[in-house]
């Protein structure tokens, strides 16, 4: 069986690490899998059966983006990002991969290449029989000197990619509205189709989960990620639900995310100890099994998020985040607004009389259907072992 070793590093949510282990839980089946998780591990968080990972000394940055910082280590970052360096290394040099896939580097990341060049380095001095391949989203952020910006993605994908995997539909984001230098690329590029979580089977469900899940009430869902942005959207959420108690009869289940700040868990917590229509969690394994069954979701506009609402078919309201200049949540959330598929949540929507009446009104709308490839995890493996096999005939 072909090995594959796969480079993560989520720095802020968790959408990044949700998306590339869904693609290798896709690649189980084809490959053996060494998962580099370069972010904080999350509680709870499920791993394909088969997959090693492997879970570097975690390094995040500051919500203004602005400095990188070592997680729950006594090290400084110059010794953790040194011991980094060395252990990926060693890594590549036991498992001997034959495709090397790093999740949004050069697009992005290019903080971790003190880590990430020494590998491609590696890789280059070893003859390039490991094929290295870049995971990327549909969109990616752009810079204020943006001409520099792409000018070092092309030369570093030039140098060092064999080829480059783009998670979205053409038709409907093509990579050429964030990115225009994609001709100029010497390496083979494909678009995927959208990488989606498929329904649960048989999902592990606490009794807290079937609780809620069978409450027998219709359930608002209101999800933000991570939980490091978007605290104005659940405190606005808690502000509007003795208003929508009085309309409507439902449920409001809340998760914050695994990064929701404690102080701010606590306040939510003791605002909806007053409200009975409110629940609130941190995370669930289970998020797609509760948007399956809610009448209305309420979130942040992330890829998984976003592909999660696509397939379920949920009514939802989506507001996107806009920090550090990153219009990615923006764009995609409004087209697929206009395509009347979602609702945008704006600034001066979050005030409590004006969201209960959007959320009703949302609540008796019917959502257009889907027509997005959503083929990203299958088309992935696709490409994968068709590079692997045009190499083959090469040789």
């Amino acid at each position: 069986m072909k090995k594959l070793m796969f480079y993560c590093q989520h720095i802020l949510g968790i959408g990044h690490l949700v998306r590339s282990m869904e693609i290798v839980r896709g690649l189980v089946a084809d490959f053996e899998i060494c998962f580099i998780n370069g972010g904080k591990a999350i509680a709870g968080f499920e791993v394909p059966a088969g997959v090693e990972v492997v879970n570097l000394p975690a390094i995040e940055t500051d919500p203004e983006f602005q400095n990188l910082s070592v997680v729950d280590d006594n090290r400084s970052l110059e010794e953790v990002q040194e011991f980094r360096k060395d252990r990926l290394l060693e890594i590549f040099n036991s498992f001997q991969p034959d495709v090397l896939m790093v999740e949004l580097f050069p697009f992005g990341r290019r903080r971790f290449s003190f880590e990430l060049i020494p590998l491609l380095e590696r890789v280059k001095a070893q003859g390039r029989f490991t094929k290295v391949v870049c995971s990327l989203r549909d969109i990616v952020v752009t810079k204020q000197d943006q001409e520099r910006h792409e000018e070092k993605i092309c030369k570093l994908m030039n140098q060092y990619f064999d080829m480059l995997l783009i998670h979205g539909d053409r038709k409907f984001q093509p990579l050429e509205e964030s990115f225009s230098r994609i001709s100029d690329l010497n390496c083979q590029v494909h678009y995927t189709g959208y990488v989606v979580q498929p329904s649960p089977v048989n999902p592990v469900l606490t009794a807290e989960d079937k609780d809620v899940l069978n409450l027998g009430k219709p359930i608002i869902l209101a999800s933000i990620g991570g939980g490091r942005f978007g605290h104005e959207l659940l405190d606005c959420l808690a502000e509007t639900a003795p208003i929508l108690n009085r309309i409507i009869h439902h449920q409001i289940q809340i998760f914050t995310g695994p990064f929701f700040p404690e102080s701010k868990f606590a306040q939510l917590q003791a605002r909806a100890a007053y409200r009975s229509n409110v629940n609130i969690r941190r995370y669930t394994p289970n998020l797609l099994a509760y948007m399956e069954k809610a009448d209305l979701s309420i979130s942040m506009g992330g890829y998984n998020t976003t592909m999660n609402i696509l397939t379920t078919g949920v009514r939802s309201m989506m507001l996107p985040f806009v920090g550090n200049g990153d219009l990615e949540q923006t764009i995609r959330s409004q087209k697929l607004e206009n395509l009347g598929i979602l609702n945008v949540i704006r600034p001066e929507d979050l005030e409590p009389r004006k969201f209960a009446d959007k959320i009703v009104r949302c609540l008796i709308e019917t959502p257009n259907p889907v027509r997005l490839d959503l083929q990203g995890v299958d088309k992935t493996a696709v490409f994968l072992k068709g590079l692997l096999q045009k190499e083959a005939v090469a040789a």
